[in-house]
């Protein structure tokens, strides 16, 4: 069974795969704090959760933009499971054409993404992967990364919002009735809800536009299933996209 791990700046996803079948999925926290043995600990957790021994792991693939977590969940894994994780970088085969200025400076969540992408769908594809980042990636008709968009997540605007108000305080993150708030509550979530979704139609549009075609576009991570229903454009949300990514890179290199 193949381990895939996908380590953002705020939760750890793992899943278990079975050649392509994901048998389950489970977060935890990133936490840069915790050790390799704690982290050891809540992975055998899990994995004890969902009925799988460590010795059914026989390998392990990591994607992290976090590099401590990322050296941390490497070694846990070693202990647990006696393997040596493959951990996505340079060197590692992808099959991704990446013609952005530096190759090296793209992050790994986002060759997952990609790579997830290219496998389950037709090009040109947009991804779109909304955590504590929001991105979107755009892949073109030959399946080659041509660049794309970072803006601030979610979370982290209602986070700055909250942190450098007076009388502004933290709110659930889901739709009001209308666009137009009646109380402060509600124009806080107009703003950050019909806000996400208005600034991804409109990057959408643009995109179109630039590529000359009309793309297939894929969202996954945290907050888009939220988002997107709001969204006018025609968006498929993945949510495992990115463990489905790390498994083909696996076999790719397998």
């Amino acid at each position: 069974m193949l381990l895939a791990v996908d380590i953002g700046n705020t939760n750890i996803t793992l899943g278990a795969f079975e050649d392509a079948n994901l048998e389950f999925t489970a977060r935890l926290a990133t936490d840069t704090r915790k050790t390799a043995d704690q982290y050891a600990v809540e992975i055998k957790n899990l994995l004890s959760l969902y009925s799988l021994q460590t010795e059914e792991i026989e390998d392990c693939i990591i994607a992290s933009v976090v590099p401590a977590v990322g050296k941390s969940i490497s070694r846990a894994v070693s202990k647990l499971c006696n393997i040596v994780p493959l951990m996505l970088g340079p060197g590692v085969k992808t099959g991704l054409n990446i013609k952005i200025d530096n190759p090296s400076q793209l992050g790994a969540d986002l060759v997952a993404g990609a790579v997830g992408a290219l496998d389950a769908y037709h090009t040109p594809c947009v991804v779109i992967d909304m955590g504590t980042a929001s991105t979107i990636s755009v892949l073109d008709r030959n399946g080659a990364f041509l660049g794309g968009v970072i803006a601030a997540g979610v979370r982290l605007t209602l986070k700055a919002l909250t942190e450098n108000t007076a009388q502004l305080s933290s709110i659930p993150i889901e739709a009001p009735e209308s666009v137009i708030g009646a109380n402060t509550t509600e124009c806080m979530q107009s703003g950050l809800v019909f806000g996400a979704a208005a600034m991804i139609d409109g990057l959408l549009l643009r995109i179109e536009k630039e590529l000359g075609e009309k793309p297939t576009v894929v969202a996954t991570g945290g907050l888009s299933k939220e988002i997107i229903r709001h969204c006018t454009s025609n968006i498929i949300y993945n949510e495992n996209l990115l463990l489905d990514g790390l498994r083909v890179i696996y076999e790719k290199n397998n």
